[in-house]
């Protein structure tokens, strides 16, 4: 197995995984584990990054140019190598740029850069899309790390809640369960006011998806535990999820989502999608503030 590269200074350190540029580890000064166990009867992944796709394609099928090409679900950045260009005690940026493997299913030039610092209690996490192909790039792109749950410092799982930051009374969006991809119309939220108290029933259907978040932060725990605040500022949307009954919550700030059931247009005439001009980066951040309890 390829070792984990850790990042540390006095408050945490964080492990990750160069294939896939996947945190697998984020611990604090007392041991407290914010991380998945990754037990293989729930869900083997850790926090895998969703590039170029967010989500699922109507038959795994990507259309560009008239050209069809078979990408399957949220993507392939998952399943590649990165390569380490720059390890510093307390932060490391990892690579991923376009081969022929990838220009089989996805026939663009791109480099995606993902950036880990730890500064104080908080992981700084920062993905940066460029563009140095000689024509416009479609792409989306999502965080999907998989947080403890319950968190270090004995609060019962029970008691654990998201509090957004914002109201969010619009109707969630739900995904057809044998396709991944996003059913039509809404459903109504389970987030009263800014509070969602987190129950397994929750994920029965699958995830819970925002489209349309007026949150860019929210904070996870629960009172007498630990607590992590969470901010996304470039992400407008959101999916929260667990395989039921699992010692984990998903929270994925997402710029774009699966396809629509029946899509069949072009993936850059996708809701969510970001065209990238020639020469062009757009970056994603997500933090992540550890507050013990």
């Amino acid at each position: 197995m390829t070792d984990l590269i850790a990042i540390a200074n006095d408050h945490l350190t964080a492990q990750i995984h160069p294939f896939g540029a996947e945190l697998w580890s984020l611990v604090d000064a007392d041991g407290g584990e914010y991380m998945t166990d990754a037990d293989p009867a729930f869900w083997t992944a850790h926090a895998p990054l969703l590039f170029p796709i967010v989500g699922a394609l109507v038959d795994d099928t990507l259309r560009v140019d008239g050209t069809a090409y078979t990408l399957p679900k949220h993507g392939f950045a998952r399943r590649n190598p990165f390569t380490v260009v720059e390890h510093a005690a307390d932060r490391v940026v990892l690579r991923l740029v376009d081969d022929a493997r990838t220009r089989e299913v996805y026939p663009f030039a791109f480099q995606l850069d993902m950036a880990f610092a730890v500064e104080g209690m908080t992981l700084r996490m920062t993905a940066t899309v460029h563009n140095p192909g000689d024509v416009p790039l479609p792409f989306s792109f999502g965080y999907h790390p998989a947080f403890a749950w319950p968190l270090p410092g004995g609060a019962d799982k029970a008691a654990h809640r998201i509090v957004f930051e914002q109201d969010e009374p619009q109707p969630i969006r739900q995904i057809e369960k044998s396709t991944g991809l996003l059913l039509p119309g809404g459903a109504p939220t389970p987030v009263k006011g800014r509070e969602m108290p987190l129950d397994a029933e929750l994920f029965r259907a699958d995830a819970l998806i925002w489209t349309d978040l007026a949150s860019r932060s929210l904070s996870y725990g629960a009172d007498g535990g630990a607590w992590l605040d969470i901010a996304f500022p470039d992400s407008p949307m959101l999916g929260i999820w667990q395989v039921p009954g699992a010692r984990y919550v998903c929270i994925e700030p997402w710029q774009g989502h699966a396809d629509l059931v029946g899509y069949a247009g072009a993936f850059r005439d996708k809701p969510g999608v970001v065209i990238l001009p020639q020469g062009a980066s757009r970056s994603f951040r997500m933090d992540v503030s550890v507050r013990p309890a």
